[in-house]
């Protein structure tokens, strides 16, 4: 439980250091909000789960991608969640400013909280 060296790897291996900088800054949030979380590297990317998949982040050449695994369940009332998949959604993050820690907090929590 906790961070692993294999997603420390990944992160110091992005090529934008902007891009690493919001993988880490969603990493922290994700970890303050669950100190349980198992990560992983899944699917070539950053996973997180207790008894299940919830989360995972998805750095591209300009913008991460905070994912929920089963985010068409969540309640999102501030309208940060994007896509039209069945189960998952995302959050895109361009730039560390777009960062709220408490409403991205928050729906880390919920999705917990539908996954058990």
């Amino acid at each position: 439980m906790g961070a692993t060296k294999k997603v420390d790897e990944y992160i110091e291996a992005l090529p934008e250091e902007k891009i690493q900088e919001i993988t880490n800054t969603l990493r922290d949030l994700l970890f303050e909000t669950s100190g349980n979380f198992v990560e992983e590297i899944k699917w070539g990317m950053p996973s997180y789960g207790l008894d299940g998949n919830i989360c995972y982040l998805q750095p591209s050449k300009k913008h991460v991608n905070l994912g929920f695994y089963l985010g068409a369940n969540l309640k999102d009332e501030d309208n940060l969640l994007e896509g039209t998949g069945k189960q998952m959604r995302h959050i895109r993050i361009k730039k560390s400013e777009e960062i709220v820690p408490e409403k991205i907090k928050a729906l880390i929590q919920e999705a917990i909280e539908h996954n058990g």
